[in-house]
């Protein structure tokens, strides 16, 4: 006797299980990034590092992950996705524990530069999961959960981390981050299906040639400028978000933790609300609603001197929701248009483009920004034009790729 079909509610739920895994796992990640920023006041203390370093080690970790994510886009499609999730997880968490125990700035660099390489191509391999196992009709909302994990660890995990950087050091942070995401790594081995999603065996020689066919398709560039111009954007402002609310806007060190817990808060629920709309209005609409109110908070968040507290949280908070909140319907909308057999080549390659964009925006803002009189972040208010303008480049690509796939 046949076992009975699944009914849809029991199909959801476990849909709804595997999305709040792969959010976990994109929390521990994402953690591990935004971690470094809040912490940079006490790094550039400890260490005695310029914003151009500072700068340097937030890139690192992006860059790394751009590089191994274009090396792995090749054959990503070759291994099956389960199991490179489990070995990416695994080596990312290595490369935390080093962070960890780094003693100065150049092994701390290195260490970086190690959990970059993995924790990228988990990044990739989180979102091309998210393509494969969930029905289009609800991608949009399933996005919206997994990208809240920006959210989440800025509500939960950087305050958490904070305060152990306050009662220990700044090593304790990283700790904290691996002793979670083991547990993560053990949840995604239960819960998370394989995916028959592995290529036929390929020549070397034919393997690259399917790689450059789908690097250098035309929507597929499109895609790739719009996601990379949205991140060049935002990290010109991200990393040094922390040090200029301590020096530019007048805030305590210890006030930092609720830049990231007030803004995080808002974003769980907008994250989700926006995924939902994506859904039931179309991407490019929301991206399009979306972006054109984030230039308020980008650019008064550039511009803000000596500021009280409430007001620099309203600022940063609307300027969190707005920042990631377009990245839902962008990334919805790739892999709304995307062909399912070379999703996993394209994320790959997409994630790598937008990484080296990341670690190319912080550099190209460490040499932008200089220390003036009394430690002032000077020039922060060109980075938030620059931001804005790199945003409408976004829109630009956004709006052609809406309009050739015939997506609303």
């Amino acid at each position: 006797m046949e076992a009975a079909a699944p009914s849809e509610a029991d199909i959801i739920k476990r849909e709804n299980m595997l999305v709040y895994v792969l959010g976990a796992i994109q929390f521990v990640h994402i953690l591990d990034f935004v971690i470094l920023m809040p912490l940079g006041p006490m790094l550039m203390r400890t260490f005695n590092v310029t914003p151009s370093q500072f700068g340097l080690l937030v890139s690192s970790y992006t860059f790394a992950a751009g590089i191994s994510n274009f090396l792995t886009s090749i054959v990503s499609d070759r291994f099956e996705r389960k199991r490179m999730l489990q070995i990416c997880f695994a080596g990312f968490l290595v490369g935390t524990l080093l962070c960890a125990f780094a003693p100065n700035f150049y092994l701390l660099l290195g260490a970086r530069i190690f959990a970059g390489a993995f924790g990228g191509v988990l990044n990739a391999v989180v979102f091309a999961l998210i393509a494969d196992l969930i029905p289009p009709q609800r991608r949009g909302a399933a996005t919206g959960v997994v990208m809240s994990a920006f959210s989440i660890s800025s509500v939960v995990g950087v305050p958490i981390g904070l305060a152990l950087a306050e009662w220990f050091d700044w090593h304790a942070p990283f700790l904290f981050i691996v002793a979670v995401g083991a547990i993560f790594w053990l949840l995604a081995n239960y819960c998370i299906p394989k995916v028959n999603n592995r290529a036929e065996p390929r020549s070397p020689k034919e393997t690259l040639r399917q790689f450059v066919k789908i690097a250098v398709e035309p929507k597929h560039i499109q895609g790739f400028f719009m996601t990379s111009s949205l991140a060049f954007g935002i990290f010109m402002i991200i990393p040094f978000l922390s040090p200029s609310m301590v020096r530019n806007v007048g805030l305590a060190e210890s006030d930092l933790k609720y830049i990231y817990l007030c803004g995080g808060a808002a974003t769980v629920f907008s994250a989700r609300w926006i995924g939902r709309l994506c859904d039931r209005l179309g991407c490019f609409k929301v991206f399009t609603v979306v972006a054109g109110i984030s230039f308020v908070p980008v650019v008064l968040i550039t511009q803000l001197g000596v500021t009280p507290l409430v007001l620099a949280l309203c600022v940063s908070t609307l300027f969190m929701m707005t920042g990631s909140g377009r990245f839902i319907p962008a990334m919805t909308l790739l892999s709304l248009v995307i062909d399912p057999k070379k999703r996993g080549t394209f994320m790959g390659l997409e994630n790598a483009f937008r990484q080296l964009a990341s670690g190319a925006a912080s550099l190209v803002a460490g040499l932008i920004i200089y220390e003036g009189a009394g430690g002032r972040l000077e020039r922060f208010g060109i980075i938030g034009l620059a931001s804005v303008a790199f945003t409408l480049v976004a829109w630009f690509f956004a709006r052609k790729i809406s309009r050739d796939a015939g997506v609303s």
